[in-house]
């Protein structure tokens, strides 16, 4: 089995994005490994919606609370803690960034903000389906 150095927590502020990253601070502790969470902001495509607005006022403090919040609690253990905001198309973003830097693992709540009374939410469905890493889905 190969080691765990590097987990990768997406993070959107909900309270199952939290537990998420509860879980990856005990595995991070367990394999002395680090931490990146990651939040991705949704946005279309400009060829097909080129004359919408997108409203993001008071999105880029609320992101800055979330991930400050999220440092504190990961480097209050004596874990390594980075972030990273993304543009566009929150799961594919999320198999992106894994993969191009090289991720042993995604830690993610099993629904976001967003999420409907389902099993999984949309994005976490996404990330399960085309994720080629590991990926530990937190209830």
């Amino acid at each position: 089995m190969k080691d765990v150095s590097k987990l990768l927590v997406p993070l959107d502020g909900s309270e199952n994005s939290m537990r998420g990253l509860e879980m990856a601070i005990v595995l991070a502790k367990q394999c002395n490994a680090s931490i990146t969470s990651v939040h991705s902001i949704h946005t279309q495509s400009h060829s097909s919606f080129q004359s919408m607005h997108v409203n993001t006022e008071g999105t880029d403090e609320y992101i800055q609370k979330v991930m400050e919040k999220a440092e504190h609690n990961v480097t209050e253990k004596g874990i390594k803690f980075d972030y990273k905001v993304l543009n566009g198309d929150i799961g594919y973003n999320i198999i992106k960034f894994a993969q191009e830097n090289a991720f042993d693992m995604i830690v993610m709540g099993s629904r976001g903000r967003h999420g409907i009374k389902m099993l999984f939410g949309s994005v976490t469905n996404s990330v399960l389906q085309s994720s080629k890493i590991p990926v530990l889905v937190v209830k």
